[in-house]
């Protein structure tokens, strides 16, 4: 059976939700104490700068191009020293922030400066080669033009050619 509690109708309460938090209002730009706001940034403020790395990209292929051309003498030599000037404004770029590549930069300082190098020993080799057997290099270039294609004259040339480089 069933007591008199149990026959009287339940009826939920309302139920208690908390309270929603209170958050701090937002910050207010900062205006001008008259109420006016200040003038925007010129254009491009704040933007991030993009890097200028054209001359270490400019002096690594220099560079490299000197060390594969140091061969041709003035290859080296030209190629060279532009890859060290342009090596030498990159890293100098880099330095102020304006470039990122300063590795490039060194790089080709570094394979420019070989490159240099050689070409100039190489120049002076070639010179001192000239300098030292110029006058058999033209005899022996006169006397293949009066040879006029007969192997036996040329083998004359070729013959007294050796034996003047090893007079000297």
């Amino acid at each position: 059976m069933s007591t008199p509690d149990d026959q009287t109708p339940q009826h939920p309460q309302t139920p208690q939700y908390p309270q929603a938090p209170q958050y701090p209002q937002p910050a207010q730009y900062p205006g001008n104490p008259d109420g006016s706001y200040p003038a925007p940034p010129p254009p491009g403020y704040g933007q991030p700068v993009t890097p200028r790395n054209g001359f270490g990209v400019t002096a690594l292929v220099l560079g490299i191009l000197a060390l594969v051309l140091c061969w041709t003498v003035w290859g080296g030599i030209v190629l060279g020293v532009l890859a060290l000037i342009f090596g030498i404004l990159g890293i100098k770029r880099a330095n102020r922030g304006e470039a990122t590549n300063k590795g490039m930069s060194i790089s080709g300082v570094v394979t420019g400066s070989i490159g240099l190098v050689i070409g100039v020993l190489l120049a002076v080799l070639v010179g001192s080669i000239f300098a030292k057997f110029g006058n058999q290099l033209t005899n022996l270039q006169d006397c293949l033009n009066q040879a006029n294609g007969e192997r036996t004259k040329i083998e004359q040339c070729q013959q007294q050619f050796t034996d003047d480089v090893r007079g000297r």
